[in-house]
């Protein structure tokens, strides 16, 4: 229950009307809070005081406090603290917005949402292309040369422009090919059938990440090769809203985890040059890259390699000797 009290500091006239619940202690401000030397000096800063205030609120409550007087700030009385104007300090300490969440095996009701969560993860990086596009030389010579060699030879502005918006239209329709090319032939290969390509064989896996009800998360795991060499990491995507929870490194870990129950000797995976929050989870897990590649002539057009990398797992005698884990 919300209650408001009032208080009135006797030497400054000040008056406080916090906001606070009758089941929590109420911290009031000391005087020594807003000025220092208890009275000397012209006043601590307001930023000084929200500090003061904030470090000692309680969690999950909302603190409002309204110090009014009629007069304006700041001014030197004496020495004192004699007048101030209309002050709002709001502390705000609230419940952490980070949801629970569980790692656990693919179920065939899973389908849909890991569907949508794997075509909405690899729709995000459209701009990001067209923009890498639009910043090569050989797109910025395009851009100004076809429409002046238009104007040039017609003479009219009005055609030069057209030009212009078709060819940018051209670009955004590029940038978005490849990446759709990507997913048709995943929905068409390995994401077909996630049961039966990733559970249906051992030395493979597909997790899904749940939370409050929902998939949010989601990787898969193939061998790479015939012998139980390499295992491959695949399609690790985590929902925009629910990102810097540490829900990537903990499926990395998971995926890690199973390599070495597998008796794999390393963890490949490959990745595009423009997913730059990949390429820092890889690197800071321990992943070191191997190669730059182009995986087809659409990705050479927009020039955007795909980049190797390699995690080395330790042998099972050599991690009981050590005692090695995954780094944090």
């Amino acid at each position: 229950m919300i209650t408001r009290v009032s208080g009135e500091c006797a030497s400054c006239s000040v008056r406080v009307q916090p906001l606070r619940c009758k089941n929590q202690p109420m911290r009031w401000p000391s005087r020594e809070g807003l000025v220092p030397g208890g009275g000397a000096g012209p006043g601590q800063s307001l930023l000084d005081a929200r500090q003061r205030l904030r470090a000692e609120a309680t969690p999950r409550l909302l603190w409002t406090f309204k110090a009014v007087v009629v007069t304006g700030w700041p001014r030197r009385c004496a020495g004192t603290l004699s007048s101030l104007s209309l002050m709002d300090f709001e502390i705000q300490a609230q419940q952490s917005s980070m949801a629970p969440y569980h790692i656990r095996k693919y179920r065939e009701n899973d389908r849909t949402r890991v569907l949508d969560l794997f075509s909405q993860g690899m729709n995000e990086h459209i701009p990001t292309t067209f923009c890498h596009i639009l910043k090569l030389p050989r797109t910025l010579v395009l851009l100004l040369g076809v429409p002046f060699t238009l104007f040039l030879l017609s003479g009219s502005w009005v055609l030069a422009l057209v030009a212009s918006l078709i060819l940018l239209a051209a670009l955004r329709f590029l940038s978005r090919y490849p990446w759709t090319k990507f997913i048709v032939m995943s929905l068409c290969t390995d994401m077909s059938d996630i049961t039966k390509t990733y559970l249906g064989k051992p030395g493979s896996c597909f997790w899904v990440v749940e939370a409050e009800g929902q998939v949010v998360g989601m990787m898969g795991v193939l061998p790479a090769t015939l012998q139980k060499e390499k295992l491959q990491l695949l399609h690790l995507c985590v929902a925009p809203e629910h990102r810097g929870q540490g829900i990537a490194k903990a499926l990395v870990r998971t995926a890690l985890q199973f390599a070495r129950d597998q008796g794999y000797s390393q963890v490949i995976l490959i990745t595009s040059m423009l997913q730059h929050s990949a390429w820092a989870l890889y690197q800071h897990m321990g992943f070191q890259k191997t190669h730059q590649f182009f995986s087809s002539i659409s990705w050479r057009l927009v020039a955007i390699p795909t980049v190797g990398f390699v995690y080395h797992l330790p042998s099972a005698g050599a991690s009981e000797a050590q005692g090695l884990e995954v780094g944090p």
